[in-house]
């Protein structure tokens, strides 16, 4: 659709002579990376992955994301992995923010543009390439998929943004809605990746407090978003953690939607141990 977009970092240097104005904060409860912190020297390299930077947004940390890791990976012509994840018991979520990749799932090929959304499961072999000209963006996240008893680990599957119809929460008159990339009553799936989107002038009326931690890059658009006890201005190319229970809202600014990639995790117990 023509109201979407999708921001992607361009990387590089500020000139010697701007001043430090930037708007990074990290606190107790939640964390704004804005968009001008992804810059080359803060990006890092990837064993068995080739023509390949990442911003690694989030990462398992005290006092940090406790159950996700967030990378906006850049790939250039030819670049890309056949052993992309270390790690077997890693699900992951895959969305494309600019150029073409082209995805590997066991022996199915899925080739993905900007909008594009791949799940992988646990266990799946998967490889990745950007085969067209330009560079080619991305967002992967992976957490440890945290398996029951009885049920049967999700499938993986590839959509878009473009396919999947946002559903408009109630009585908001369509000016907040969520793109729900899968069932949130499906007891498979322990995390969400969804689109959430504000038309101008939308807002959350209240201050979400909850048990999913949360990770939220801003694709497109700007608005001043209530966390914890501040009030923060947000930007396309922004990414924001909470913490579980850290208070939220927001109010959409500007002239066009105000669009957010939403990470969350989900039908499990709380675990009874820390660490």
């Amino acid at each position: 659709m023509s109201d979407k977009s999708y921001y992607s970092p361009e990387g590089g240097l500020p000139a010697q002579t701007n001043l430090m104005t930037g708007r990074a904060i990290f606190t107790e409860a939640y964390a704004v990376i804005p968009k001008g912190v992804m810059r080359d020297i803060v990006t890092s390299a990837l064993p068995h992955w080739q023509g390949a930077r990442a911003w690694i947004l989030a990462r398992p940390l005290s006092g940090f994301a406790e159950t996700f890791a967030q990378y906006l990976v850049e790939l250039a012509p030819n670049g890309g992995s056949d052993m992309p994840e270390p790690d077997k018991g890693a699900e992951a979520v895959l969305f494309v923010v600019s150029g073409e990749i082209t995805l590997t799932l066991g022996t199915k090929i899925h080739v993905m543009s900007a909008g594009g959304y791949a799940y992988i499961p646990p266990a799946q072999a998967w490889s990745l390439r950007n085969k067209g000209d330009v560079a080619a963006s991305f967002h992967w996240i992976r957490k440890a998929y945290e398996p029951v008893n009885g049920i049967d680990a999700p499938d993986a599957f590839v959509t878009s943004d473009q396919a999947v119809e946002a559903v408009a929460m109630p009585d908001t008159d369509g000016r907040w809605a969520t793109t729900r990339f899968t069932d949130a009553s499906d007891m498979r799936h322990d995390m969400q990746v969804n689109i959430v989107t504000f038309q101008p002038g939308g807002v959350i009326p209240f201050e979400e407090t909850h048990v999913m931690e949360h990770g939220l890059y801003v694709l497109q658009g700007k608005a001043v978003y209530k966390l914890n006890r501040d009030w923060v201005e947000v930007e396309a190319g922004d990414f924001m953690w909470l913490r579980a229970y850290c208070p939220q809202a927001c109010y959409a600014a500007g002239s066009e939607p105000f669009r957010y990639l939403l990470y969350k995790d989900m039908n499990r117990h709380p675990s009874l141990r820390l660490g």
